[in-house]
């Protein structure tokens, strides 16, 4: 990977240029490639019997997307039901998690875990995304496609499970260490996963939403990390990602005052 010019974004995701963020590290600096694509399998057959999303059968897309943001108690039960589904497919496929494996074959574990749960994989026909979950490893921020990449020791990888059933869809993720981890990775790993608590811990009736993204900038900047900006948390529910937008730092503008019943995804990238 060549060397990004000043002006460039940065390689991070930051939003920030490049000049400003990551430009004096030294050259061994994690902008320095590790992950490359490999091949990837065709998708998984699903079978009939199972419900599918609409946006199957429609070239990818969700045929409605307004969706009342607050969801009925029987709709919050359903969806407590699949996302407990969903973690619980998460949580066996990341017990395979070990080096020399590959992610294609974590995503075949996955998509048997779904399919013996009688749940639909969400990622499966959604845009034009074909694999049941998705498996960033390393420097790859998110939305990594499954292939023929064997682990090594020392990654790190996140897994992300997303399950339709019942009519809503569940989204879990969760991130594994391959082997002997470096500190560096280690300590990422762990302010991330406690800056994500720290968003949850905000989450209460009538409290703004951008103060899940205070508690999680403030929490990263100062362990000396920045938020990557270009992807964000979302709400869920009959749809696999619609409003509201749940931003990873603050923004004075985002005025929206959480209510019972709203479901969203907490999940930053730091």
């Amino acid at each position: 990977m060549n060397t990004p010019k000043s002006n460039d974004p940065c390689w991070c995701g930051s939003g920030k240029k490049f000049k400003r963020c990551h430009k004096e590290l030294p050259s061994t600096a994690m902008w320095e490639r590790t992950v490359y694509p490999g091949e990837v399998s065709p998708r998984l057959a699903v079978p009939e019997h199972i419900e599918r999303p609409d946006y199957v059968a429609n070239r990818g897309k969700p045929k409605r997307n307004n969706y009342p943001l607050v969801k009925s108690a029987e709709m919050i039960q359903a969806m407590r039901r699949t996302n407990a589904l969903t973690a619980e497919v998460l949580a066996e496929t990341g017990s395979y998690v070990k080096a020399g494996i590959t992610t294609d074959e974590l995503d075949a574990i996955a998509h048997e875990g779904y399919i013996k749960r009688g749940g639909y994989p969400s990622c499966v026909g959604y845009g034009t995304y074909q694999k049941s979950v998705c498996t960033s490893v390393n420097e790859v921020i998110c939305h990594g496609i499954p292939d023929d990449r064997a682990l090594k020791d020392g990654d790190i990888l996140n897994i992300d499970v997303s399950m339709f059933k019942e009519g809503v869809h569940g989204d879990c993720s969760a991130t594994f260490m391959v082997g002997d981890v470096s500190e560096t990775a280690r300590r990422l790993v762990a302010v991330t996963h406690d800056a994500m608590y720290l968003g949850i811990q905000t989450v209460k009736p009538d409290s703004k939403l951008n103060e899940i993204g205070r508690a999680i900038q403030v929490h990263a900047e100062n362990h000396g990390y920045t938020v990557v900006e270009a992807f964000v948390g979302h709400g869920i529910g009959e749809n696999f990602h619609m409003a509201p937008s749940v931003l990873h730092y603050y923004d004075r503008s985002v005025s929206t005052r959480l209510q019972v019943g709203m479901t969203f995804t907490v999940e930053p990238m730091i």
